[in-house]
């Protein structure tokens, strides 16, 4: 985790007010969180933090691309993301980060630390069912034809045979039934 030392922020000397601050994120990142579901990544990330007499504001936004596989095909693809948080940080006895959006330093602490928000709101960001843009349009025929070729198929000539090889017997009992 000491490659994460880029991500703590010095906010005792700077002034009231709003200051920005840009990180490109990319795989290294998220190797040290032992997180490897990206292939690759090329995401944004752009924070203003809002310097208060009592408090920070910190507005996290993010927007790029992570090579994903897709979840029906197996093919890999650029999957785009964006996402936004809010995070308030006071200062109070102990720390504290129990709550996703309030964060509570201790009264002497002199910077931040915003990898575990970065990384959360990425993470998050991604949807739970990745489609390659391809399986959705139509695009990817040979990928959807080979998986279509090994779906399990119904066997409808059974089922219609079923449906006829019923006993005519049973079928006047069925008529009793709805004749009431």
């Amino acid at each position: 985790m000491n490659d994460l030392k880029e991500y703590l922020i010095p906010f005792v000397g700077l002034k009231t007010g709003k200051h920005q601050f840009d990180y490109q994120m990319d795989n290294t990142f998220f190797k040290n969180f032992d997180y490897d579901e990206f292939n690759a990544v090329s995401v944004k990330v752009d924070i203003v933090l809002e310097k208060k007499s009592t408090m920070l504001e910190l507005d996290f936004k993010h927007k790029g691309t992570v090579n994903v596989p897709c979840d029906v095909s197996g093919e890999e693809f650029d999957l785009p993301i964006k996402g936004k948080l809010k995070l308030l940080v006071k200062f109070g006895d102990v720390f504290n980060d129990e709550n996703e959006e309030l964060l509570i330093l201790p009264h002497g602490e002199f910077q931040v630390n915003v990898a575990q928000y970065i990384y959360e709101s990425i993470v998050l960001s991604v949807p739970l069912r990745r489609v390659h843009p391809g399986v959705k349009d139509g695009s990817l025929t040979d990928v959807i034809e080979k998986l279509e070729s090994l779906s399990p198929r119904e066997n409808k000539k059974k089922e219609e045979q079923q449906n006829n090889d019923i006993d005519p017997r049973w079928e006047n009992l069925k008529k009793l039934l709805t004749d009431k």
